[in-house]
Order: structure tokens, then C-alpha cells, then sequence
């Protein structure tokens, strides 16, 4: 009996544990509650040139003015105002992570911190917003590195349900939601077999599969679409959740998010989407390069999932992934970069820009891509992704380009509010830098 309580106990410290893996210690930001003047910083706009000596104002989280030195004259004496001299440091808007699992996952393996997944191959009917622990610990380091938004997706089955839009920071996932949601998430079947030693399968077994997968999809989307006729005939007709789920993207009025990166998972999607009438995006896209004009011509745009990763081919460049960006961007193609990573690392989203920027992509131009190309493939730029007035103040002051790993992150605000930057890292890196000061190991700056 003793034996039998411990291992209870046990069990119930590591449920608990777990548990607490993903809360953090951080209180959300209230609203604004007076101006802001940022002044004296140089200004990045993304949409506008530069402006080297600036400042932006903004109240009740959106920006009333932008523009050089001086401040307007009512401005300069104005009382109840919060001023902030950004002397030799930067304004940019904060960056847009895309496809991430923030918030749904903790500890990939600890299942309790697991939520980015439904059961079942249909789940139409979800919302990642739903599902968002606003209390993640991995919220505030994505924000140490002035990611402020994200399309935070589901995972699983073959229609995932919807992605949602949030910001990264608030009490509850619905103070956090911009959009919950904001399109439809299919993980669209690979359409060639598998060659590979592990493959245990036979070719014709994996057409096989590869068919079927494609039949039930099409079946599930001609039920909808009866569904959603019958209801209009007839609205006493039961409400079928799943299929209420389906009706904006059968309508044309969301995107649907297709997860696809080979050269035929692209083009089946988009055949797919033309005859259902949908407004497809790639989510993935790795292939895109070699159909970049194709893409062009119809104006699907790409979401590019990571650029830190080997190539797909053995004959492939090694840089050809790096680049993909710059052929991308040189065919006319809309595309946003994501960093293609578990959330514990979404931080390196700038980082993969970064990389593009340094295999031929402008560094303006990767810039964009984490912040208003990101936007606007999100349906969120008349807010976001750039220095505007009347568009929200999500901005953050920085010492340098945030695509430089050496570039810090001083001080953020999303809609106005301004967020606490610190983080279980930065709290270690202080606590270990006070041991060694009291150890005499650390000369004093």
C-alpha cells in the first residue's frame, strides 16, 4: 500500500510538473493609457523610406503621427505624455511569425503540454486560438526577439481546422486572438511515392494510399457542399458542426492554408482549389522555385516554412533553399518567410530571413517578408506589418536591423501596450552572472 501511494504521488508531481512547464510568471500589459512619443530614433516604416532622424506617436494603440525631426509643434510641450528618447537606436513594426505552434505546444515530449492536434482526419470545425495557453513560456521569448504576431496553426489529420491569428501577450487566449479564424489548414497528401530504404511499402501499395487519401478529401468537400445547399433550403436541417466549419472557405471568403511542398502537391492543390473555387496558399513551398512563374500567373501566394534546413535532393544546391526567397521575389510571386521550427525555437524567425538576405535577397526586402508580406498574406496589413498612421502601434525599439543575431530587442509594444521583454533565459543569464560577480570571476562593467 505504502509502494502504491508513492508511485501515485509521484505520478502527481510529474501531471503537475508538467503542467507548469508551461507557465509563465509574466503579467500582460494593460492597455495604453496615455501618448507615447518615441522620438530621435531612425524610423523603418518597411512600406516607406527611411527616416533617418524620426519619431512616431501613437494613443490608444494606433499611431497618430510619424514623420523627421522636430516633433509637430503641439506635441513638444504637451503634458501627460510618455516619452521615450530613442537616440542612436531603431523603430521598426514587430516582426509576424507564419504556420507556428506557439502557445499549442510546451515540451514536445511531455503530451499534456501537446495541444496542436485534433482527433480524427476531419476537424474543420477547430480553432487554434481555442486551444492557445496564454500562459506559455515560449510567448515571451519569441517576443525577446520582437516577434509580436503570429498565425499560430493546427497540426494533424488531413484538414487540421482553422489557423488563427494572435498577439503574444494577454490574459486569455480571447484577449490574444486577432483573428481565431483566419483560414482553413489541409495537410495536402504527398502525391508520388516514397523511394528510400525505410520505406517499407510497396509503390503500388503507396498509390494506393496516395489515391484514397485524395477520394475521401474530395468526398468530405462534396458532403460540405450538399450540407451547406440543404441548409439553405432548409435551415430546421441539424447543425453539422464539421461542415459549418467548411462554409467561408467554400465561400471564397477565408484562405485555405495548403501544407505542400513538392512540385505535384502544389499543382494538384491549386487544380483542386480552382475547381472548388478556393483561395489557396502554399504553406511550405520548397519546390515553388521550379513553378515560381506558374505561381505568378495565378497569384498563389507561398509561405515559406524555414530556410535552415539540407536540401530535398541530392542533386539540389546546397544553397538552392537560401535563395528560394530571391526567385521567388524576382517571378512576381507573394511570399512570407516562417521559420519552419519547433516553437521553443520561433525566436530564429529573423534569422532565417537574415539568410535569404545573405544568398542575393535585399535586406529590405527580407524584411518585409517577416513583417507586412506576412501581414498581408494573413489578411491583417491595414493593422500590421508596417510604420503607418491610423494602423496599430506593434513596434519595437531596437539597437540595430533585427535580421542581425547581434541586434537587441529594448522595448516592445503590441496595440500600444507595452510588453514585458524579459524571459526564463534572461533570468538565468542574470542569475549566472551574479554568481560568478560574487565569485570574483566577472569583472564589473
Amino acid at each position: 500500500m505504502q509502494r502504491l501511494f508513492t508511485i501515485l504521488t509521484l505520478a502527481s508531481f510529474l501531471l503537475l510538473s508538467a503542467s507548469a512547464f508551461g507557465q509563465s510568471r509574466q503579467i500582460p500589459a494593460p492597455a495604453q493609457s496615455q501618448p507615447i512619443i518615441v522620438h530621435d530614433a531612425m524610423i523603418h516604416p518597411v512600406d516607406a523610406a527611411v527616416i533617418e532622424q524620426g519619431y512616431v506617436i501613437f494613443d490608444e494603440g494606433r499611431i497618430i503621427a510619424i514623420g523627421a525631426m522636430p516633433l509637430p509643434r503641439e506635441w513638444r510641450n504637451r503634458e501627460n505624455v510618455q516619452r521615450i528618447d530613442a537616440r542612436d537606436l531603431h523603430v521598426y513594426p514587430g516582426l509576424i511569425a507564419n504556420n507556428t505552434q506557439v502557445g499549442l505546444q510546451e515540451v514536445s515530449a511531455v503530451a499534456v503540454t501537446v495541444d496542436h492536434t485534433e482527433r480524427g482526419e476531419f476537424t474543420p470545425e477547430v480553432r487554434a486560438a481555442v486551444a492557445v495557453n496564454p500562459d506559455s513560456e515560449l510567448f515571451p521569448v519569441a517576443r525577446h526577439n520582437g516577434i509580436l504576431i503570429g498565425g499560430v496553426f493546427p497540426r494533424g489529420g488531413l484538414i487540421s481546422g482553422h489557423g488563427s491569428i494572435m498577439r503574444f501577450d494577454g490574459w486569455t487566449w480571447e484577449d490574444m486572438a486577432i483573428r481565431s479564424s483566419a483560414g482553413l489548414v489541409i495537410n495536402w497528401p504527398r502525391t508520388e511515392p516514397i523511394s528510400a530504404r525505410w520505406m517499407d511499402q510497396s509503390e503500388n501499395e503507396q498509390r494506393r494510399q496516395i489515391a484514397e487519401r485524395f477520394q475521401r478529401i474530395e468526398d468530405f468537400f462534396d458532403e460540405a457542399e450538399t450540407y451547406l445547399a440543404a441548409r439553405e433550403h432548409d435551415e430546421s436541417l441539424t447543425i453539422d458542426q464539421r461542415f459549418e466549419g467548411m462554409r467561408a472557405a467554400l465561400a471564397g471568403e477565408q484562405p485555405v492554408f495548403f501544407r505542400a511542398s513538392t512540385i505535384g502537391q502544389m499543382q494538384s492543390a491549386i487544380a483542386f482549389s480552382q475547381r472548388r473555387g478556393l483561395k489557396p496558399i502554399i504553406v511550405g513551398g520548397h519546390d515553388a522555385d521550379r513553378i515560381a512563374d506558374w505561381l505568378a500567373e495565378l497569384d498563389v501566394p507561398v509561405i515559406i516554412d524555414g530556410l535552415h534546413r539540407l536540401p530535398r535532393n541530392r542533386h539540389d544546391d546546397f544553397d538552392r533553399i537560401y535563395r528560394l526567397p530571391q526567385v521567388l521575389k524576382e517571378a512576381g510571386v507573394r511570399y512570407a518567410i516562417a521559420s519552419g521550427a519547433e516553437p521553443a525555437h520561433e525566436r530564429f524567425l529573423n534569422h532565417n530571413a537574415a539568410t535569404a538576405a545573405a544568398y542575393g535577397l535585399d535586406r529590405d526586402e527580407a524584411l518585409r517578408a517577416v513583417t507586412l508580406s506576412a501581414a498581408e498574406i494573413l489578411g491583417i496589413d491595414d493593422d500590421y506589418g508596417s510604420l503607418e498612421t491610423e494602423k496599430s502601434a506593434t513596434l519595437i525599439i531596437t539597437t540595430g536591423n533585427p535580421l542581425e543575431i547581434t541586434t537587441d530587442t529594448l522595448v516592445a509594444f503590441i496595440d500600444g501596450r507595452q510588453i514585458d521583454l524579459g524571459n526564463r533565459q534572461v533570468a538565468m543569464f542574470e542569475k549566472y552572472r551574479e554568481k560568478y560577480r560574487q565569485l570574483g570571476l566577472l569583472e564589473e562593467e
